[in-house]
């Protein structure tokens, strides 16, 4: 504890006159104006209800999302496939290149 949290403020002090009567009469202020305040019988259904039904909004909203991303996902693969050639490819023709139709290097012997 330091000097400071050890010295009171200036003006505070309770042997100051009419220190006791200010408290008090705040204190019954406060005490009457929470007196007044009732809370709601159905507070905590009505907040649970709400928070259920903002819960299961965004569940959907993620689950459309993800499914929306699927689709769109799987929609541009096969339109990348789709946009392939339909003549068959070099590699695929058939047709020997010369230098592949020459002879072969010799093979050893097991």
């Amino acid at each position: 504890m330091t000097h400071r949290d050890a010295t009171p403020s200036r003006g505070t002090s309770p042997d100051r006159p009419g220190h006791g009567r200010t408290e008090s009469e705040l204190r019954e202020a406060l005490e009457a104006l929470a007196g007044g305040v009732l809370p709601d019988p159905d507070a905590y259904r009505t907040a649970r209800g709400e928070w259920l039904r903002r819960e299961r909004r965004r569940r959907l909203v993620l689950a459309v999302l993800v499914a929306v991303v699927f689709a769109l996902a799987t929609l541009i693969g096969l339109w990348v496939l789709n946009q392939a050639p339909s003549d068959p490819g070099v590699i695929f023709s058939g047709a020997g290149s010369p230098a592949a139709s020459g002879p072969s290097l010799p093979r050893p012997l097991p």
